[in-house]
């Protein structure tokens, strides 16, 4: 894609057209740390617990639980299911990813002194926040045509600003169209010159501004595919402080980076009366980049020599993000046996933008049993509605938001683990939920998961098996405007993770 752009150019900003929306409001401000495969088996509860590289993650002050330097790195394989319903067809794709996903260390220095202060610990490790690998596959039969799309992009825009003029080619036209007017017009030059949108006026005015569809109503036979590839990661730096011999503090501050790809291809198909359009082909490739910075602050307080509190606060991530998309839009027409084929070679680079994604509260309770076990819970709350857009467009923050602020609220998480020790051996299990961010529960649902895991103790090393289960229903849009029906999805996620760690 980048080797497109070098050599074409065309375009190099879009400063009052979008292409961000609810859908990636929720990618960037979700995520999970994915962690070790002892903090997987007890669902992230680990709050109040610490001595996890993982669990440092969930409240800083954990590494200061550590009694000695320690390392860890684990590796995960996800995979992801989606049960896709959509025209009263039903179909599954899965995909399989295998991922270096998790690596750090935390050196720990003794105060030998008379000094309050016990011990410093930092820590420095990777974790990734999300795995964007999936793919799901809805075909079926609809009342509601792709047209839709064009038409809602077309309406209201003068003909002659998104269609070709004498002796132009359509990587000319898509990119001069682009760069004066933006991606909606963009859009409604595809729908135009692809013989989908018909002027009311006729093609001889250009001051046109109603269009009609030249793809009659009926029944549509309809293919989507969607592809999403990349991760959401987090570099951080931890500084952990035990003062006396219950009190622990600790900082994170969290570097992100994010890299994320999408790619759809939508296929319709009717042999309705009055279409002259009989059959449409629809590619469009999202390629986003990005990176932040958030801080997280914690503490954990032992009450007796068995029960821990733990309370922590993430920051909102302060995110840069870039986005380049690409399109190619081919139509026929069965009775003619001719058709339309726009593939502008093109990529269009947006203008970086600001995602301000919420804060966390997260509080903590642990009950330790000496050397037999311990149970574990964890008790968060992010509010979504909080999330902001800072594109340097008023007008188009205040609809992003307004967006927002109607559509998301607070979410609680709760997870509870629990872990049995016996000799070398130690078994392991958890739960959670996670409450939708959307108040239309039937949009997103809630996440639910459990866990399990097993993990051996070698003395100076240990290693540690997980595996988790999460669920989570939702409403797929296919595409931001128009009124095309949505996939019915049902996201599963089975991760088997493993761990090796060493005290150092």
């Amino acid at each position: 894609m980048k080797k497109l752009f070098m050599s074409i150019l065309c375009l190099v900003s879009f400063g009052f057209i979008h292409a961000q929306d609810l859908t990636d409001a929720l990618r960037y401000s979700s995520g999970e740390t994915q962690g070790t495969a002892r903090f997987k088996a007890l669902s992230g509860a680990f709050g109040a617990l610490g001595g996890d590289i993982s669990g440092i993650s969930i409240n800083p002050a954990g590494a200061a639980i550590f009694n000695r330097s320690h390392g860890a790195i684990s590796a995960t394989n996800n995979a992801v299911s989606k049960d896709a319903e959509f025209g009263g067809m039903m179909n599954n794709r899965t995909v399989n990813n295998f991922d270096m996903h998790q690596l750090g260390a935390a050196f720990v220095f003794r105060n030998n002194n008379n000094s309050p202060w016990r011990k410093f610990v930092v820590s420095l490790f990777y974790e990734q926040l999300q795995d964007y690998n999936a793919r799901f596959f809805a075909a079926g039969t609809s009342n509601n045509s792709i047209s839709s799309y064009f038409l809602k992009n077309g309406n209201g825009l003068r003909l002659g600003d998104i269609r070709l003029l004498p002796g132009e080619s359509v990587t000319q036209a898509y990119g001069d169209i682009g760069a004066s007017y933006g991606y909606r017009n963009q859009q409604a030059f595809l729908g135009f010159e692809g013989g989908i949108l018909e002027p009311e006026n006729g093609e001889e005015d250009d001051d046109n501004t109603a269009y009609t569809s030249n793809i009659a109503s009926g029944s549509f036979d309809q293919d989507y595919n969607y592809l999403t590839q990349g991760y959401n990661g987090k570099f951080s730096a931890n500084i952990a402080l035990q003062y006396s011999e219950s009190i622990y503090l600790g900082l994170n501050i969290n570097s992100h980076f994010i890299d994320f790809r999408k790619s759809t291809y939508f296929i319709e198909e009717n042999n309705n009366a009055g279409s002259t359009i009989n059959r449409v082909n629809f590619e469009n490739e999202l390629y986003t980049t990005g990176e932040g910075l958030s801080i997280q602050l914690g503490s954990i307080v032992k009450l007796s020599d068995n029960v821990r509190a733990g309370l922590s606060y993430a920051t909102p991530t302060w995110l840069t993000l870039r986005e380049e998309t690409t399109q190619y839009l081919s139509t026929f027409n069965d009775a003619e046996n001719n058709g339309y084929t726009l593939n502008p070679n093109i990529v269009n680079v947006f203008p970086e933008y600001n995602l301000r994604t919420p804060g966390k509260l997260t509080g903590s309770l642990a009950y330790i049993v000496g050397k037999t076990g311990l149970i574990s819970f964890d008790y968060s709350r992010k509010n979504y509605g909080n999330t902001r857009f800072n594109t340097g467009e008023n007008q188009l923050d205040n609809e992003l938001n307004n967006d927002i602020s109607n559509n998301f609220k607070a979410a609680n998480s709760y997870k509870i683990g629990a872990e049995l020790r016996h000799k070398k051996f130690s078994f392991r299990g958890g739960y959670r939920l996670e409450e939708s961010p959307y108040k239309n529960t039937t949009v997103v649902g809630d996440l639910t998961g459990f866990s399990l895991g097993l993990g051996y103790n070698f003395g100076n090393s240990k290693l540690d098996l997980a595996y988790e289960n999460t669920e989570q229903k939702r409403m797929q849009q296919l595409y931001q405007s128009g009124n095309l029906d949505p996939a019915s999805l049902n996201n599963k996620n089975s991760i088997l993770t493993l761990t090796l760690s060493l005290d150092l």
